[in-house]
């Protein structure tokens, strides 16, 4: 049914001294707080999608549209009446990603079959779905996850399909009457769409792993020329006289606008809020009005459209923006409507019931668990949404784009200057000089701050979704009552896939933001991160690309590096041989061990480096499969490793002028009653302020911010250049007292050895690799290992999302 926007309102937390600032609606401007600190405030009026819409599509005559979702959850595809801004029909499918194409004659809708390496032919009657066909790409005996088709083109006859590739990195020809493959054409790299020219003649692919559009003869067979375009080019568009070809190019904030006659770049449009090369605007999606005067881009980071004016070729004007919501994958116009499907929905939200047992789906997505309970997973939590715009009336696009202004808080002056005070050991700008040489970054895996930190009563914690507390973590909380305790921290990722990249990177490319949810949905596609596929890598590289260039030391221990040796170039020569990767049988005071040896081999010979990644991350647990660490051994563990790595690090003459920063790279294995992306963060240091409760909100890109600012680095992105830097958390007067390791309060050596429904799911977890398992059923299997085989996750708790200001002194102060 159509219906007005709308916002799911979560919970308020009021901290003893301060009112914090929280993500949700702000009630005296309604828009919307999401966790990373951008605002939503979306324009028109809204449908319900399902979870994570790629790709919509208008039929011939504009009557009918398709949406495909392909999110982590449930996967299907909708039918919609456009004009009445109504669903006419749902399926869901087994898998799916991006491709979507109409028949000409509005009879067959052709939909990727995802890593089931085939095209799913849906017919289409009396504006309902009917059984689908398929078309196999590649033989049955074929392995999954070779294929997976993207995008689709259909001729005008409807005798020729035309599908690309992201897995085998080809093109595929096929009779879709015949459902035969008739040719299959290697591309230089994965592809994301493709589109025929007004004569047929010419098919345009956008080698969305590289820098080009492919171009394919048809009748030749033969690919025919490759025009250089920015990175990651994926949504393509042709005008109607098919003189233009408009390519998306999300890395770059960009679009390049190609004559077609003579295969070259006629102009750029930059696409981002600011003229800024940082990437972070994300441009994905296109669309013309219908006199072809106007062109918007979806720019799915920045949570807007950018509107330009093309009527004369070439000299193209930029006219504003819109506001749209999180994530706006893609966009079509119709008549007088502009259309818009937003990835993430309208809001972030709390996850208080967490993952429940798996048994069915129902028609909102949600996997339904106990009898009361419904999953509530990070990976599936935030449904898509179809925003209806009106084409804008005269003054509207002005207002329009002062709001999409109101709601970004990157500028161009937060990139030459960061939010801080005088004073501060934190500098605010490059050039300027901090006490601080060295920093030590700590990246752990997939707790919510509830789990862990949850039994503060000093916090917002909720102590009914503590099952790590004081006694399973002594050193983190003694660390969070030593130094500071932040209660408002959010992860700026869903999972691990992509949130190894937010937090070396400060973005996620929209490949990972794409193609993780396909994976950790259990439908196949490999694990792209950490550096092990050059599609999923940032423009710029990850955050030691930045010291190279900078002249800043660097070294990891584990991050991006696995079997013993880096994923990427850059830690070549600066990595611990010996340092563990992802290996849960490896204990995390053993890579403390490994860390002691070589860093007090570099301090003999003063060589220590001034930037310092660590993985230490066995609260990542194995569950309760038979034979593993225990649960509670594994985040015990954990937490001892930190707290001797603290010990040892506050022993040495370098203590005097270090920090190190503690933080889970997601938030994904669990409930929070604030928000699903809530996180433990620590900072522990000299000059960190001592026994101080801070409940200012801020994100893994602060974190990043901080440590760029101390080691003379400029932002990555423009989350990370938005961010507001952790100077709260610092004082100009160091304290040196040493920290002494807490001993652990439970038996690290514990086994899994109980034989039940837990155990026997745990057998067949893939722990090789992080998040690997199916996080809803690890996440179970933890809370029934803590809390009781019978037990359930605790009831919701929501109430009104609010910002104020801080409370007022009184008037003697």
């Amino acid at each position: 049914m159509r219906s007005k926007i709308f916002f799911v309102i979560a919970a308020l937390f009021i901290a003893p001294d301060v009112f914090a600032q929280l993500p949700g609606k702000i009630p005296q401007t309604g828009q919307v707080l999401l966790p990373n600190g951008w605002k939503l405030s979306p324009a028109g009026t809204s449908l319900p999608l399902g979870d994570l819409p790629l790709n919509i599509q208008l039929s011939a005559s504009g009557r009918l549209l398709a949406v495909t979702n392909n999110g982590q959850s449930t996967q299907s595809i909708q039918l919609i009446d456009p004009k009445n801004e109504k669903q006419l029909d749902e399926r869901i499918i087994k898998k799916s990603w991006y491709g979507l194409a109409f028949s000409h004659d509005e009879k067959t809708l052709y939909v990727s079959g995802g890593n089931d390496n085939r095209i799913l032919v849906f017919p289409i009657a009396g504006n309902k779905f009917g059984a689908a066909d398929t078309i196999l790409l590649a033989p049955a005996a074929w392995p999954k996850n070779k294929v997976c088709p993207t995008g689709i083109a259909v001729n005008k006859s409807d005798t020729r399909l035309y599908t690309v590739t992201k897995e085998d990195s080809a093109l595929y020809v096929v009779d879709p009457q015949k459902k035969d493959v008739i040719k299959r054409v290697p591309l230089p790299a994965e592809a994301y769409s493709c589109v025929l020219s007004r004569d047929e003649k010419l098919l345009y692919i956008s080698i969305w792993g590289g820098e080009e559009v492919t171009v394919y003869n048809t009748a030749t067979q033969k690919i025919v020329k490759n025009i250089k375009t920015g990175s990651h080019p994926n949504e393509l568009l042709l005008n109607k006289k098919g003189s233009y070809l408009y390519v998306a190019n999300a890395n770059d904030n960009s679009v390049s606008v190609i004559n077609t006659i003579t295969g070259k770049i006629t102009e750029t449009l930059s696409t981002s809020l600011y003229p800024t090369r940082l990437t972070g605007s994300t441009t994905n999606g296109l669309a013309l009005s219908p006199d072809e005067k106007t062109l918007y881009i979806a720019n799915a980071d920045n949570n807007c459209l950018a509107v330009f004016d093309v009527s004369t070729p070439g000299a193209s004007k930029s006219m504003g923006f819109i506001p749209v919501g999180w994530y706006p994958t893609n966009v079509k116009t119709l008549g007088d409507r502009i259309i818009v499907s937003n990835g993430k929905g309208f809001t972030s939200m709390p996850n208080p019931d967490g993952p429940q047992p798996l048994k069915k789906v129902d028609n909102s997505g949600y996997r339904i668990g106990s009898k009361n309970a419904k999953e509530q997973y990070i990976g599936g939590l935030f449904k898509g949404t179809m925003s209806f715009i009106r084409v804008l009336q005269a003054g509207q696009l002005k207002a329009y784009t002062k709001q999409v202004y109101a709601n970004t808080p990157f500028t161009e002056k937060k990139t030459e200057m960061a939010d801080g005070e005088a004073g501060n050991p934190i500098p605010r700008k490059l050039g300027e000089k901090s006490p601080i040489k060295h920093v030590f970054y700590i990246i752990k895996e997939n707790r919510t701050y509830d789990q862990v930190l949850g039994d503060m009563p000093q916090g917002a914690g909720d102590t009914a979704l503590c099952i790590f507390g004081k006694r399973v973590t002594p050193n983190e909380h003694a660390i969070a009552n030593e130094f500071v305790l932040l209660d408002n921290f959010y992860v700026d990722a869903e999972v691990s896939a992509d949130g190894h990249n937010w937090s070396t990177a400060a973005y996620a490319t929209d490949f990972i933001e794409k193609t993780w949810p396909t994976s950790y949905g259990g439908r196949g596609g490999n694990y792209d991160s950490e550096g092990t596929r050059r599609a999923g890598d940032p423009r710029d590289g990850y955050i030691w690309d930045y010291c190279k260039r900078a002249g800043v030391s660097y070294r990891t221990y584990g991050e991006f590096a696995d079997d013993y040796k880096p994923n990427i170039k850059v830690l070549e020569g600066h990595y611990c041989q010996q340092a563990p990767s992802f290996d849960l049988d490896i204990k995390d005071v053993k890579r403390v061990e490994i860390w002691k040896h070589d860093f007090d081999s570099l301090l003999n010979i003063n060589a220590v480096p001034q930037f310092n990644t660590v993985r230490i991350s066995n609260d990542h647990t194995s569950g309760q499969h038979k034979g593993a660490y225990s649960p509670i051994a594994a985040v015990g563990d954990n937490d001892l490793a930190v707290g001797q790595f603290i010990e040892h690090l506050s022993h040495s003459p370098i203590w005097k002028e270090s920090v190190v920063f503690i933080l889970e790279d997601d938030a994904q294995n669990g409930p929070d009653h604030i928000d699903a992306h809530r996180s433990p963060v620590f900072v522990v240091g000299p000059y960190v302020k001592r026994n101080t409760v801070i409940h200012e909100m801020y994100s893994t890109s602060g974190v990043l911010r901080t440590i760029e600012l101390i080691l003379g680095l400029p932002p990555m992105s423009q989350y990370d250049a938005a961010a507001k830097p952790m100077y709260e958390c610092f004082t100009s007067k160091p304290d040196l007292t040493p920290y002494v390791v807490k001993p652990a309060q439970v038996d690290l050596e514990q086994r899994n050895v109980a034989d039940n429904e837990s155990s026997r799911r745990s057998q067949f977890f893939n722990l090789a690799k992080e998040d690997k398992v199916p996080d809803l059923e690890l996440n179970e299997v933890i809370w029934k290992y803590v809390k009781g085989e019978n037990s359930v996750m605790p009831a919701p708790k929501r109430s009104a999302f609010v910002i104020l200001e801080k409370k007022k002194k009184d008037d003697d102060d």
